[in-house]
């Protein structure tokens, strides 16, 4: 007799397990407890096996018997349905590890640790943001470009054109690593080349006009802020490093009584080596009797950590000074870059390794921490007595001289 609804709900527990029959091998089997499962009993190679269809009444006795149909269909075939079912749940698992969202992990975590940890989180931040919440569960090898394009335009959408290019980017970069790892045949995100409009890039805002530079250089000294940030606000235009390379530089990297800084530049991974001016040297050795004990120079609110990387454009912010026309952290590089060159007529090539750009050299990158050393130092020297002299309302020539008016 086939079983009903109402025999199921009524179906009491008696102490101990007993079944309920339906049709076709299915059956209910009531626990001690009270608990229901749906089992079907079928036979393959001869041998009496069973299978678990569900509990009710999360499956009720209509879904129970699609369940059993569809299990007795493999069956006709030759399939035993309990043995799909452990294929078919490692396909699911195996989707899973070769999903776009964790090749896209996996790949973040092979390559993340060699990045600015800045770099790292605008990285990942794009990926959560953008691109997971529409193709992170598919199977990366499954993916089309259109499928991607809907991705950049979206993003493009909201006016975050150059965001839609970096996650352009980062998806070719997973495409490569699942080629790489097996888990895709070629990079489908390749296709889009010329499908977004170019983005416009804007340079970091910088002042670079002497007698601008000047009232700068003075508003900088007259800070009101805490010691260790006045301190950075005053290397960062005589070191012009990057703005991540200042703020975490640690004090094991420093050798004051050679007037020496080497650090891995974030860019490049190369060993850099600043020479410092005796401007530079004399600032440090002060703020070391504030911060020496520490293992930043430059510690923030919690002192086993660097300051935040918005302290400098905060404190340039309270200053009067906007961050976006006027001068950012990193625009005391161009200032530099461009001063360096047009004023005091240094020999670019000079400047570019202090800049701790990449610079083709025949004898690699770690011949570049040292090339042009001599000259370097005796930049380093003069672009801060010239930035003194500028402060101090000296004029300077063309030539570097400097004379009062």
């Amino acid at each position: 007799m086939a079983l009903t609804d109402l025999m199921i709900r009524k179906a009491k527990p008696t102490g101990k397990l007993y079944r309920l029959f339906d049709e076709r091998g299915l059956y209910l089997e009531v626990s001690a407890s009270g608990g229901r499962w749906w089992r079907l009993k079928y036979r393959i190679g001869g041998k009496e096996k069973r299978l678990s269809l569900g509990v009710f009444p999360d499956v009720g006795l209509k879904d129970a018997r699609e369940r059993r149909d569809a299990a007795r269909k493999l069956l006709a075939n030759g399939i035993d349905p309990s043995i799909e079912r452990k294929v078919q749940k490692a396909a699911t698992v195996e989707r899973g590890a070769n999903s776009f969202e964790a090749v896209a992990r996996e790949w973040f975590a092979k390559h993340s640790p060699g990045w600015a940890e800045t770099h790292a989180s605008k990285v990942m931040g794009r990926l959560e943001k953008d691109a997971f919440p529409w193709l992170g569960g598919r199977p990366i090898a499954d993916i089309t470009a259109p499928e991607i394009l809907t991705v950049l335009r979206r993003v493009e959408a909201r006016g975050a054109l150059d965001t839609a290019h970096r996650v352009h980017q980062n998806c070719g970069q997973v495409f490569r690593y699942a080629i790489a790892t097996g888990r895709a045949t070629r990079d489908v995100s390749a296709d889009l080349r010329g499908a977004l409009p170019p983005a416009r890039h804007t340079h970091f805002a910088s002042i670079t006009e002497p007698a601008e530079v000047a009232s700068l250089l003075r508003a900088l000294d007259a800070f009101q802020g805490t010691f260790v940030v006045q301190c950075a606000l005053r290397l960062a235009p005589v070191l012009f490093v990057r703005p991540g390379e200042l703020r975490t530089a640690e004090w094991s990297q420093f050798d004051l009584d050679k007037a020496q800084w080497r650090f891995t530049a974030s860019k490049t991974k190369a060993e850099h080596l600043v020479p410092l001016s005796t401007q530079a040297a004399g600032i440090l050795r002060e703020l070391h009797a504030l911060t020496g004990h520490w293992r930043h120079v430059f510690p923030g609110r919690d002192p086993k950590k660097p300051m935040s990387s918005a302290a400098i454009n905060a404190a340039l912010r309270r200053m009067g000074f906007d961050t976006k026309t006027e001068i950012t952290g990193h625009g005391f590089r161009a200032m530099a870059r461009t001063i360096l060159a047009e004023q005091l007529h240094i020999k670019v090539e000079v400047i570019e390794h202090q800049l701790a750009h990449k610079v083709p050299d025949p004898l690699g990158t770690a011949y570049n921490r040292t090339k042009f050393l001599k000259e370097r130092i005796a930049m380093m020297q003069a672009w801060a007595d010239y930035l003194d002299d500028l402060k101090t309302g000296a004029q300077v020539v063309s030539n570097g001289v400097a004379t009062t008016p």
